[in-house]
């Protein structure tokens, strides 16, 4: 059996009524089991949160590396924005 170890946590009274109801409903048997739960959703969160950033960084990173290479669109703001918009619905009809 994991190693236990005592916290003592001071929730306010809606975060209490909270972990009573959830325990009184039956959904967890005790109040340790709805901590546990929300701290392995904390946990889950906050790797996707860090994964999320990580994929951002590789995207800057990509996007710096085009730019010293030279790799990139001029234009002005209005033009590039057009041309992005033509790209995506298609040269329209004439």
């Amino acid at each position: 059996m994991p190693a236990r170890h005592t916290k003592n946590v001071v929730l306010t009274d809606e975060l209490s009524d909270f972990v009573d109801s959830l325990v009184t409903s039956g959904r967890y048997t005790s109040v340790s089991e709805v901590m546990r739960d929300g701290l392995r959703t904390l946990q889950d969160r906050i790797a996707r949160d860090q994964a999320e950033l990580a994929e951002i960084r590789a995207r800057i990173d990509r996007s710096l590396d085009q730019l010293d290479r030279g790799d990139c669109t001029s234009g002005s703001p209005a033009e590039l924005i057009g041309n992005a918009f033509e790209d995506a619905l298609g040269a329209p009809d004439d």
